[in-house]
């Protein structure tokens, strides 16, 4: 099939991740209310993992076997799910989903700097200079007035947040190494090598069979486990091949309305004016570096 072809498949599915991952924001929210953060993503990593596990053997399809593959999934884990997600349902205790959207929206400004610094395996151009410039300035927006006020809890939740995004970027980039694999097989065993990170980390930390858990707190782990995590991470992976590593993190600026309407919608949340502004500038910044990209066929990421 050609790219011509390809490609208004991959823009379908990179809408479809947008509001996939628009909606983790107030799941997490919602989960985090009652189930402390290390045992939800154990769970959700352990939910997302069985689910793509069982659609690979109902496929026919096997799991790698060879200890090399294995440590590619846990450095994936890592860099994707076992650090990022923590720190995200965390900083969600005290950051407002639709907040937590905005700043972890800018994982393609991210994605750009570490390819522009050390793969290079993507275009430089001045627009996406531009578009990196304008990201930082409207992370400085929205962090900033916190920094104003002292170094207060929100500020550190909401550097943990860039702190998880620096992460997703460097997975965009890792991703990349696994094209000889179904999109299923990488996804599902990052999945399950974060789970065995997690899950005894829970057993010691939060003893979770001490824990009276709400039902929104169980559905929005469901939802988050199976949507967004399961169905996202097998069209991410696709898109990683399809779009390139920026090209795939593009739908960070259509993540973006999606999540903070969401949050506006079910949590009754609303930004202060430096959150407007500050998203507008993240918005603008990471569809200066995108949209170009595609007009270009840089999309493709092909070195």
């Amino acid at each position: 099939m050609s790219e011509k072809t390809e490609m208004p498949t991959d823009l379908a599915l990179l809408g479809a991740l947008a509001v996939l991952w628009g909606a983790s924001y107030t799941f997490i929210k919602i989960g985090v209310e009652t189930i402390p953060p290390v045992t939800f993503i154990a769970a959700r990593t352990l939910i997302a993992g069985a689910i793509l596990f069982s659609i690979i053997r109902w496929r026919g399809l096997a799991m790698p076997a060879d200890a090399a593959s294995w440590r590619r999934f846990a450095f994936q884990a890592c860099l994707n799910s076992v650090v990022p997600f923590t720190l995200i349902a965390a900083a969600e205790r005290s950051v407002d989903a639709g907040l937590a959207t905005i700043l972890n929206s800018t994982s393609p400004i991210f994605t750009f700097l570490l390819t522009a610094l050390i793969t290079r395996h993507e275009p430089v151009t001045s627009r996406k200079l531009v578009g990196v410039g304008a990201g930082i300035v409207g992370i400085c927006l929205i962090i900033g007035t916190e920094a104003l006020g002292g170094l207060g809890r929100q500020m550190w939740a909401q550097l943990a947040i860039v702190i998880a995004t620096v992460s997703y970027a460097g997975a965009a980039i890792f991703g990349r190494g696994f094209k000889g694999f179904d999109p299923m097989i990488p996804a599902a065993g990052s999945m399950l090598c974060g789970a065995v990170m997690l899950v005894p980390l829970s057993l010691i930390v939060d003893r979770p069979w001490t824990l009276a858990p709400s039902a929104a707190s169980i559905l929005a782990l469901l939802g988050l486990s199976v949507f967004s995590t399961a169905l996202a991470f097998v069209i991410y992976f696709r898109l990683i091949h399809t779009l390139g590593s920026v090209g795939t993190t593009s739908q960070a600026y259509l993540r973006v309305p999606i999540g903070v309407g969401i949050g506006a919608v079910f949590l009754g949340e609303s930004l202060g004016p430096a959150a407007w502004v500050g998203m507008g500038f993240v918005v603008a910044g990471v569809a200066a570096m995108t949209i170009p990209a595609r007009r270009a066929g840089a999309i493709t990421g092909k070195a």
